[in-house]
């Protein structure tokens, strides 16, 4: 029998993982985002300022300290904060780990939670590599690129496979205290440069068996929250850093539109024809994209809620979410385009929204591949490998 929750439930302080610490929070990551870059990562105060709002409580169980927020609200919170700098966004949504490790056997969530519920997963996940099997669980090894979040986290996940391993297609997850991989920093991209998504190394690490999970598998734990689909999930939770970043874009053409001139003796941005035509366009096109994103986040969270998660509705959701990640990119265009030669400095804030929302749009669980696995499961057809 489980223990009561109050006799496992760690003390924290509820007080402090309000979103009234929010503001301030942004205010920082402002005036410090051109130094995320430079570092190649999100520095530790700033990941204790995400503790601080409920990054990384938000989603996990209250029996462990976690206040099991909605899908929309979560999103809402990362929505937020890529409006300020898309990589401390994209670290952010990384707060969705919790409905991962919620398909760790309970025991080991025990374990997991055992010092509060504010636990930072980072994960590389494929190529998944081959581990084999000892008498202390899995002896892995192996190299993972794309661990975004990885300096700033307490566990890090990475894919293994395993001979006559009866996961049913999906990849097994091993869960590895952060001290125990060697993180290789070759983050070297055009866009969100902060987020630290370096590769992982691991050499001849034991990871007990209830320390993986089946990624995408049903979780130990029976509430709404995780009865959302997790992989459906893990893309809307990327997805919104894109919104976030395309709102940047527009408000701040906006913002310049009233007073900017041309040295050509053109009206000003706000007075050229084009310009009122194409920021009519993007808004457009962004609020479209976020009131599909938001929808068909309710209407699976209520699905998730009746225990009663229809196949189409996570489809349509995995649909949304693609579309606001291109569509978001393509505003970020639109926007900088607008704006001009401006935006071809390195410093320039659209030239960073620009190339950030392209980095968002290029994620396997976005690209255009989902498009068409969407479209052949809302016609009847069979979904295409890799589109869970």
């Amino acid at each position: 029998m489980n223990a009561p929750p109050e006799t496992i439930t760690p003390v924290t302080d509820v007080t402090a993982a309000t979103w009234d610490n929010l503001s301030p929070l942004l205010v920082d990551i402002r005036a410090r985002r051109k130094e995320f870059a430079r570092a190649q990562k999100i520095p530790d105060e700033i990941i204790e300022g995400f503790k601080r709002v409920g990054v990384y409580r938000a989603l996990v169980a209250k029996r462990f300290g976690g206040e099991e927020r909605t899908p929309a609200d979560f999103c809402r919170l990362i929505e937020r904060i890529s409006q300020v700098d898309g990589s401390a966004g994209w670290v952010a949504s990384f707060g969705d780990g919790a409905r991962y490790l919620a398909a760790l056997p309970e025991d080991t969530l025990h374990k997991v939670y055992a010092n509060g519920p504010d636990v930072v997963l980072a994960g590389a996940l494929f190529p998944l590599q081959p581990a084999r099997r000892s008498t202390d669980g899995f002896v892995v090894n192996g190299v993972w690129p794309f661990a975004s979040g990885s300096p700033g986290a307490d566990l890090i996940g990475v894919g293994i496979t395993v001979e006559d391993d009866p996961t049913g297609g999906l990849a097994r997850v091993a869960v590895i205290p952060a001290e125990k991989v060697t993180i290789r920093p070759n983050w070297d991209v055009i866009g969100l440069q902060g987020t630290g998504s370096h590769d992982v190394v691991v050499n001849d690490v034991i990871v007990p068996e209830e320390w993986t999970l089946i990624r995408g598998g049903p979780p130990t734990l029976d509430a709404p929250i995780y009865r959302y689909p997790s992989m459906t999930f893990a893309a809307q939770a990327h997805a919104i850093v894109g919104i976030g970043i395309a709102r940047s874009a527009l408000d701040e053409v906006i913002a310049e539109a009233g007073s900017r001139t041309s040295i050509t003796g053109a009206p000003v941005m706000a007075e050229r024809g084009y310009v009122q035509l194409e920021m009519a366009r993007a808004e457009a096109m962004l609020r479209s994209a976020r009131s599909f994103f938001y929808e068909a986040t309710e209407e699976l969270w209520e699905e998730a809620i009746k225990d009663a998660v229809n196949p189409r509705t996570a489809t349509l959701m995995r649909l949304a979410a693609t579309n606001a990640a291109r569509q978001s990119a393509e505003v970020c265009n639109i926007a900088s385009v607008l704006a001009g030669s401006a935006s071809l400095y390195t410093t320039s804030n659209l030239a960073r929204a620009m190339c950030d929302s392209f980095v968002v749009a290029q994620h396997a669980a976005l690209n255009e591949g989902t498009l068409q696995s969407a479209g052949r499961l809302l016609l009847g057809s069979a979904a295409q490998p890799g589109f869970p």
